[in-house]
């Protein structure tokens, strides 16, 4: 069963009809118990276009090898799996290998977020509402409030859960026994989380950005599910521009789709595929008006650079997360942006991509080509 935890405040009934063994959860597969709708809102749709298992998941491959092995492993053992931390940029597909491996190993699945974890009483009760073998998944747990961190220590380590009963002279601990769960955390900034926290997780990886053809891959199977037409070259001109990113690409293929609709026949091709990047601002190389906007701002008022985040922050009035998590590591990887200790520079190839010239005398010594 997938449930989403709005508010973890809320406590549930018939918590202890939960009980049972790892083994015979194991045997009950999560599709027998998900809840399905006739209308699917936004939310359901992307539901939908998710993979449920390894078979259809594309990409990701050296993590799959790995994540196939431990669950086999688990299973033959009849345990629960190893706690596991998945990394990497926004949009990679975390959330969706949380479900994925709740699929494979037909467990439950129940997902929060750190913000979500007030207090340590809402850990507890998350916790205890689990059963044997069931599967926590808490998306930016690098947000944890540092009061629950240390509770999940013990959790993790020992599946008890220490908690403080009142306050002063009369305050006392009480060691609460909690199911064998395993715990998923996902994070875009691995750095961010409490070493103490992050040793306690047996299996770590980190979710590499995507080629081009995966992301077409990609493209096609969603266009199949939503029942759109769209012709081969077209897919790849939406996977050269969807930033080696699914959700990006499940995105642009969806307001593409709206554009066939009404412009077209409803075929996606390649003349309604250009028409409608175009329309999006979206250029060969996937670069949004954001993009550009930050490229442009450290050539125009600093010569290419090197000029410090912070000073772009305010330049672009963009949040500094918002540069390191979103804008710059595209850039940077497709080799526009270069981070150095003195700030970030553009390179030639961002010169060429936008076809300015770099000011004769600037600060560009050293540009990577």
């Amino acid at each position: 069963m997938i449930e989403r935890i709005a508010n973890t405040k809320a406590t549930e009934g018939g918590a202890s009809s939960k009980a049972g063994s790892t083994k015979s959860r194991i045997k009950t597969p999560v599709k027998d118990v998900v809840d399905t709708a006739s209308q699917l809102d936004d939310a359901e749709l992307e539901n939908t276009l998710r993979p449920k298992d390894f078979s259809n998941y594309i990409g990701q491959e050296r993590l799959k090898k790995n994540l196939k092995l431990a669950i086999t492993a688990a299973r033959k053992r009849d345990e629960p799996l190893d706690h596991i931390l998945l990394y990497g940029p926004p949009g990679l597909g975390k959330t969706t290998m949380a479900n994925v491996i709740a699929n494979e190993m037909g467990a439950q699945i129940r997902i929060t977020s750190g913000p979500a974890i007030e207090r340590a009483g809402d850990l507890a009760s998350l916790l205890t509402n689990l059963g044997d073998g069931d599967i926590l998944f808490i998306d930016e747990i690098h947000r944890l409030h540092r009061t629950v961190e240390e509770v999940l220590y013990s959790a993790m380590e020992d599946f008890k859960l220490d908690i403080m009963l009142g306050k002063g002279p009369s305050a006392r601990s009480l060691r609460l026994d909690v199911p064998k769960f395993t715990l998923i955390g996902a994070t875009t900034r691995t750095g961010a989380l409490a070493a103490p926290l992050r040793d306690r997780f047996g299996i770590i990886h980190r979710l590499e950005f995507y080629t081009h053809d995966e992301i077409r891959q990609i493209i096609e199977r969603a266009a199949d599910i939503l029942k759109v037409r769209i012709d081969a070259t077209a897919a790849m001109t939406l996977a050269e521009r969807s930033r080696l990113t699914p959700r990006i690409a499940n995105r642009l293929l969806k307001r593409v789709r709206d554009y066939a609709d009404v412009n077209g026949d409803g075929i996606i091709d390649t003349v309604i595929s250009r028409q409608s990047l175009e329309l999006l601002e979206v250029d060969s190389l996937g670069l949004d008006p954001a993009d550009r906007m930050l490229l442009e701002a450290i050539i125009d008022s600093y010569g290419g650079g090197p000029v410090g985040v912070e000073t772009l922050a305010a330049l672009t009035a963009e949040e500094r997360s918002t540069i390191e998590d979103f804008i710059e590591p595209y850039l940077m990887q497709i080799g526009l942006l270069e981070r150095t200790p003195r700030g970030r520079k553009v390179t030639h190839k961002a010169y060429s991509h936008l076809k300015r010239q770099p000011k004769s005398g600037g600060n560009q010594t050293g540009l990577v080509v």
